[in-house]
């Protein structure tokens, strides 16, 4: 049986947070016939949606479930269930109910068609106040007590009661956009169990020389495989594209094993990855053309002619001295299985998304607190990480939708 309207409308729900994560429980609950108000200390919804949408929104990832899930890490027991509830393919539907198509990318990332996250997320707002969401911008949630939660407002301490509550603050990074990771405080002063906030999909530092720096510093490097064997003995590889910065190195193939090389740098720093700069011709094959005759030619000339220029050449002279460029062998060796030396790790501040947070101990299946009946957490703020390519979107507003089931499971086992 359908909640009576002016039941739903008189519940008092808030949501803390106008992420990703707490706009989709909104959409769940305002479907549902109630009318939840989100807080936020931020002036505006979504900024952390809108940062992600400057290179191009990525929603979601198009490939098999099952390894989808996977990329949740030891997590994935723990997030299957929002993933079952909201999957790739209804976070597709999801944008085109809002009016925007999506496509595949040829990575298997998914797009909306014009790759811009301010349209959706302006559509998307819409619909929620149409579907009677309130919004309170700039209130900061101080603490709470029993039943009581106070906010600091433009207007000054305000206290709140509520019927339900679903916490959905988000991590630590980009914290200008919102997410400083403060609550972590407010919930260990109730005796929940967090994991320490530490950065994920960030890049590493390296020693670059000051002239390699100020030649490719932002530069690509495509088409590159990297490999090196994390804290488990298992082999980690894979081809793709990394980006030299003035720290070191960032990029796609970098976020992808982020976690990976993060616990390498903590049990043990600096660290080793080797990047195959020549994934299409083999070592034997390097050597024999770099055995070639050189004649007349410049050393520079000479690899040139072989495809050996650019940034590749500039890194072998980064780890090889001028007297070893010539010995064909070791420049092979060199090429196929160059030694990327990882130094530390980009603070949290800078990184894409946040590893750590509370514990999912404290929750029970629906994401409800054990110890505060009727407070529901969702979103990056939970002790999870993914690499980027849709996997993080997927899993907070999968998990928004998860403790939104939950809270309307509670309120109406209360009637």
């Amino acid at each position: 049986m359908s909640p009576d309207i002016s039941e739903t409308l008189s519940c008092k729900i808030a949501i803390i947070g106008a992420g990703p994560a707490g706009l989709m429980a909104a959409q769940v609950l305002s479907e549902a016939g109630y009318a939840p108000t989100v807080f936020d200390a931020m002036p505006s919804a979504g900024r952390k949606f809108l940062q992600a949408g400057r290179g191009g929104l990525n929603l979601t990832h198009d490939e098999d479930f099952a390894l989808f899930a996977s990329r949740y890490f030891e997590a994935q027991p723990f997030l299957q269930p929002a993933l079952e509830a909201f999957t790739p393919n209804d976070i597709r539907l999801w944008a085109e109910s809002l009016g925007f198509e999506t496509y595949v990318g040829s990575s298997g990332k998914v797009y909306p068609l014009d790759k811009k996250a301010g349209p959706l997320l302006r559509a998307w707002l819409r619909k929620l106040k149409a579907n009677n969401t309130q919004f309170k911008m700039k209130h900061r949630l101080v603490g709470w007590s029993k039943d009581v939660w106070q906010f600091d407002t433009p207007d000054g301490l305000k206290d709140y009661s509520f019927d339900g509550v679903i916490l959905a603050f988000g991590g630590a990074s980009w914290p200008r956009l919102g997410s400083t990771g403060a609550w972590t405080t407010t919930l260990k002063d109730k005796g929940l169990v967090i994991a320490p906030l530490k950065p994920a999909n960030m890049g590493f530092n390296v020693t670059w020389s000051e002239v390699f720096k100020e030649k490719f510093s932002g530069t690509p490097l495509k088409n590159v495989k990297l490999s090196f064997t994390d804290i488990n003995g298992n082999l980690q590889s894979k081809l793709g594209e990394l980006l030299v910065s003035q720290n070191g190195v960032e990029g796609s193939l970098i976020y992808t094993f982020s976690k990976f090389m993060r616990e390498k740098i903590e049990q043990k720093s600096p660290f080793t990855v080797y990047l195959d700069l020549f994934v299409h011709r083999t070592q034997s094959q390097l050597q024999q053309q770099l055995s070639g005759k050189q004649g007349k030619q410049s050393l520079s000339a000479f690899w040139k002619r072989l495809g050996l220029s650019g940034i590749q050449a500039s890194l072998l002279r980064e780890v090889l001295a001028k007297e070893l460029l010539t010995h064909p062998e070791l420049v092979a060796k060199t090429l196929k299985k160059f030694p990327l030396i990882l130094e530390t790790f980009r603070p949290i501040e800078e990184a894409i998304s946040t590893a750590g947070g509370l514990k999912f101990k404290n929750l029970d299946e629906q994401l409800m607190l054990k110890d505060f009946p009727g407070v529901f957490c969702a979103g990056e703020m939970l002790n999870w990480e993914a690499p980027t390519g849709g996997y993080l979107l997927t899993g907070v507003m999968g998990q928004g939708k998860q403790a939104a089931r939950g809270l309307l499971k509670l309120l109406q086992t209360k009637k």
